[in-house]
Order: structure tokens, then C-alpha cells, then sequence
């Protein structure tokens, strides 16, 4: 079916966005995970950084792979050449912002579908917010996010790759 983008600021990935681009890559020839570059928000991890832990994260999915972009998802769907672009929706107060998301990038460019996925129920509830402050806390993000990321948050946090 073509080329898949699923965008979003993966500050950091956690294992819900890894599952959501697992079902993807079932149902598309390739998937692009782009890392947004967005100047308004402030992210824990430096661009570079989230691209290179989206790309470890999803190193088990062959036809995957990481990307980067700036500017308007409609835009860098169009450069991309996909026919579509993939949101996950853990829960329904994800569908009122996604649905307009998904309405003004329509409006904008007209040549991709969005399409929505939920993750697997066990990660209908994780968020990067919720594992940056677990994390930050002391707390034990095993279970939400994958090794890799566990280390580089635990690196970032508190200077070691050990539980504090």
C-alpha cells in the first residue's frame, strides 16, 4: 500500500508509538517515523537525539525507518511522496485535537489520507509526558518504553544508565 508517515515529537518514543508503527508496517509497504522539529515546545531530548532512539527503537521493523522534518506535516507528506499518514489515539480525548489535525492537514493537502490506530490496550494510557516525569521522579520506566530509551533517559535524568 505505498508509504506511511507517522509524525510526532517522540520525546521520548515509548512502547505504544513502537506498537502503533508495528501495525503500520503490516499494513504498509514502507513507514516513515518523523521526528517533528517543533521550536514551540521543550523537549527533553535534543532533535538528534529522539531520531537516533526512534531509529534504535524501531531497528526491529524492516520496513521502517527514522526521518526528521520541520514545518508542515502536509508539506513533508508531499515531498515524501506517501499516501498517507498514521496518528495514534490512546483514548477518546486524543480524537477531538487528532480529528482536527487530521481535517486541517486535508485542507492543506489533499493528496493523503489520515488514518487513526490505537495501540494495544495495555498502552492506551502511556504518554512521553507521563514516562519523562516517572522517570525524572525515581520511578521505573521498564515496562513503557524500550531499553534503549530507558538508558538515555536515565543518562539524562540523573547522569547514569542505572536506577537511581
Amino acid at each position: 500500500m505505498g508509504l506511511v508517515v507517522y509524525a510526532g515529537s517522540f520525546d521520548p518514543i515509548t512502547n505504544g508509538h513502537v506498537d502503533v508503527a508495528e501495525r503500520a508496517a503490516r499494513l504498509f509497504d514502507r513507514v516513515v517515523v518523523a521526528v517533528a522539529r517543533n521550536d514551540g515546545k521543550r523537549p527533553l531530548f535534543t532533535i538528534e537525539e529522539r531520531v537516533e532512539l526512534v531509529r534504535e527503537a524501531i531497528a526491529h521493523i524492516p520496513n521502517a525507518e527514522a526521518d526528521t522534518f520541520g514545518g508542515l506535516l502536509a508539506d513533508y507528506v508531499r515531498r515524501r511522496g506517501a499516501q498517507a499518514v498514521v496518528r495514534g489515539l490512546r483514548a477518546v480525548s486524543d480524537f477531538e485535537f487528532e480529528f482536527q489535525l487530521a481535517l486541517m492537514n486535508r485542507k492543506l493537502n489533499e493528496s493523503f489520507e489520515t488514518i487513526f490506530m490505537m495501540p494495544n490496550e495495555s498502552y492506551t494510557f502511556l504518554s512521553s509526558r507521563l514516562v519523562k516525569e516517572i522517570a525524572a521522579l525515581g520511578g521505573e520506566v521498564e515496562p513503557f518504553v524500550p531499553p534503549v530509551v530507558r538508558r538515555a533517559l536515565l543518562h539524562k535524568l540523573h547522569g547514569t544508565c542505572h536506577a537511581p
